[in-house]
């Protein structure tokens, strides 16, 4: 399914937030959203999983306007993993990953045993099927993590949006899921903060600066040391990775205020 933010703008307290962006998501592609704290880049991704309704333009699914679509018709289309995924409430894991049914499901109709078996895969795939008796509330953040990604899958969207999914992640954790999205086959919409895995996983990076799209394409195309110095007031030199042979970005701490003095 395409993915495209159409001319986006939101204003929030006054400001605004998002200006005039425009973004395609070519159907089963990774693109990543990168830019400084502040960029706007989650609030873009609001707008997405209709969190938040912009002040202007559009999102639209296979050219469908999503605001046109039923809070339900578009939960069957998009998941989202979001920075505020907290719960007070100790679900079980596995009693927290078959949510991800409910926008299939009328009333308290039960699972069906395709859908409890969807469960169990979708455990197994993101490594908390051992965890699947255990209170949420007693998992680490990258269990926590993890369980939720389980979640997001079991909906079985079209449209899969994640704000910084790798947070609270280990290194292998932070790799399967990468990995996992490149594979996964729908269409990925990804804020990600660590521009090596965005240039790893992505297949086209978008770059946000004060609300504005500053560049997309490839991440050999747009994450160059010209841009990386505008953008995020980084040195950085970019080589290519030794096994793969895209872009890695080496970046060069500032002088020691110390040694400065």
């Amino acid at each position: 399914m395409d993915l495209r933010i159409d001319d986006l703008s939101v204003d929030l307290g006054g400001a605004r937030i998002v200006r005039r962006l425009t973004l395609d998501v070519p159907d089963g592609q990774v693109v990543g959203l990168v830019g400084p704290n502040g960029s706007g880049k989650s609030t873009a991704l609001r707008c997405v999983y209709r969190a938040l309704g912009p002040s202007a333009g559009r999102v639209l699914l296979d050219g469908e306007d999503l605001t046109s679509m039923s809070p339900r018709s578009s939960a069957q289309r998009v998941a989202a993993l979001t920075q505020e995924n907290g719960s007070d409430l100790d679900f079980t894991v596995e009693e927290l990953v078959a949510l991800g049914r409910t926008p299939h499901l009328r009333g308290n109709q039960p699972l069906s045993a395709r859908e409890r078996a969807l469960c169990r895969s979708s455990m197994e795939l993101l490594d908390v099927a051992h965890l699947a008796g255990r209170g949420v509330l007693e998992l680490s953040g990258g269990e926590r993590q993890r369980v939720l990604v389980a979640r997001a899958l079991v909906q079985e969207p079209r449209v899969l949006v994640l704000d910084e999914p790798t947070n609270h992640l280990d290194v292998r954790h932070q790799l399967d899921l990468l990995s996992l999205l490149r594979d996964v086959g729908v269409t990925v919409l990804v804020v990600l903060h660590d521009l090596n895995l965005a240039a790893s996983a992505c297949d086209v990076v978008g770059v946000l600066s004060e609300g504005a799209l500053v560049d997309a394409g490839t991440p050999e195309k747009v994450l160059t040391p010209a841009l990386l110095r505008e953008v995020f007031g980084v040195e950085a030199t970019v080589v290519p990775h030794p096994l793969t042979g895209g872009p890695q970005l080496l970046y060069r701490l500032p002088p020691s205020r110390k040694n400065s003095r």
